[in-house]
């Protein structure tokens, strides 16, 4: 599978879930959220716009990815997607700006829109997939 293929099927997928203005709208109210301090709108926000992140990745492209040699497991990251991994080598998807292990943390939150975690997922499946596909090639010479 090509990346644009494995790439129009993610974004189909997460298109089925929520449509681009209704993750930008969900990712804008939780970053609104955080950043007023606004811990109950937090806790209704974040689980479940994480959660449709990681099912999506974890249970409707297990197909897609299961056929591309790429492994899915759970995220080391508080706000990554998955750990994809193919052939030794891991990615890990995150849907934010910053890096929240470093100081500043969460009031300083800036979450992707919809298109910008599309790209970083296809940056972080492109070595997956130009790996696996090199191997598969070799496989039918």
């Amino acid at each position: 599978m090509t990346l644009n293929e494995t790439i129009d099927r993610l974004k189909t997928a997460h298109l089925m879930v929520r449509d681009a203005d209704e993750w930008d709208g969900l990712s804008a109210a939780l970053v609104e959220a955080y950043h007023s301090n606004n811990d109950d709108l937090i806790e209704q926000l974040q689980p479940p716009y994480l959660q449709s992140w990681r099912t999506v990745t974890h249970y409707v492209l297990r197909d897609p990815f299961d056929a591309a040699g790429i492994s899915v497991t759970e995220p080391g990251r508080p706000w990554g997607i998955a750990t994809l991994t193919a052939n030794g080598i891991s990615r890990e998807p995150v849907l934010c700006h910053v890096d929240l292990t470093v100081p500043g943390g969460p009031a300083e939150l800036e979450l992707l829109t919809f298109a910008e975690a599309m790209t970083y997922y296809a940056q972080c499946l492109a070595p997956l997939l130009e790996h696996t596909g090199a191997r598969q090639e070799q496989k039918t010479r």
